[in-house]
């Protein structure tokens, strides 16, 4: 119960439409109320999204609306809807201030920095360095970072790649994944250079091209970069089909992001992944 002070009770003049007569109200002041830990119950997690993503605040919210307690509070950060690897790293500067706007009174148990390439254009510790000018000490995650994450609980070290990027951030995907030690025996792009035409293939594309894959190199688990491709609601199907792990830029990092704010829930009906706990580091 919250006692704001004792309850004050007026006798006061409403303004009046003209002719009317003047009436008294009463105005009841300082009603006493209870406050409860809110939507955050058991953690507050911090997302921040491209201005052109039209995907992860609709695949997060699948995943975390079937969570109790979990508050998720978004944001938006300035980026260009051409790919460069140019336009990625120029994301670096505004971290920081997209971070700020995430409820700023209010803690958070995690950061999630919404975008793949960028995280590898800039580097993850970029990424995090820039979050904690403003959230010193917060948990952050990327979704590179979830992705080898999901490996490591996958038991996982010949990746499978599936990307949307042009060749030249596609360079840059391949050469971060196996700098972490990981094998890349196939790697898939639908080679598009705008974001907002990325939020609009098709799951059953996604699907076709992950079989494509598959019948080209034998692979422990399959990896679908970029935040803007739609993947989570069908994932755990695609898995049963394929008989193999597969995880997405949004799959992986809500995972990681509800696993690094001490959210174990088994929450298997989105995959494989979401049955599993953080691997031991």
């Amino acid at each position: 119960m919250l006692e704001l002070g004792p309850v004050v009770i007026q006798e006061i003049i409403m303004s009046q439409p003209a002719g009317k007569a003047i009436e008294t109200s009463k105005l009841i002041e300082h009603i006493p109320c209870e406050l409860d830990d809110g939507f955050a119950a058991r953690a507050a997690i911090g997302l921040i999204v491209l201005a052109t993503d039209y995907t992860i605040e609709r695949e997060w919210s699948q995943a975390f609306g079937a969570v109790d307690g979990v508050a998720l509070y978004q944001t938006r950060i300035h980026n260009e809807d051409r790919i460069t690897p140019e336009s990625l790293r120029a994301m670096a500067p505004r971290i920081a201030d997209s971070t700020r706007l995430i409820t700023p009174d209010t803690p958070l148990d995690v950061v999630a920095y919404g975008c793949t390439s960028a995280s590898m254009a800039i580097g993850e510790d970029g990424v995090f360095d820039a979050i904690h000018e403003v959230r010193p000490g917060v948990a952050c995650t990327t979704p590179i970072t979830a992705a080898f994450a999901a490996f490591g609980a996958f038991g996982a070290r010949r990746i499978g790649v599936l990307t949307p990027y042009p060749a030249d951030v596609n360079r840059i995907v391949g050469d971060y994944i196996t700098a972490r030690g990981f094998d890349v025996p196939v790697f898939g792009s639908f080679n598009l250079e705008r974001d907002t035409l990325v939020a609009r293939i098709t799951p059953a594309s996604v699907a076709g091209a992950v079989r494509e894959l598959l019948r080209h190199a034998d692979v422990d688990a399959v990896f679908v970069s970029c935040t803007s491709v739609r993947l989570l609601a069908h994932c755990a199907e695609l898995e049963r089909e394929l008989g193999i792990p597969l995880t997405s830029s949004n799959h992986a990092m809500a995972w990681h992001a509800l696993r690094l704010a001490g959210i174990e829930d088994d929450l298997g009906r989105f995959g494989s992944l979401f049955s599993k706990s953080l691997p031991a580091t």
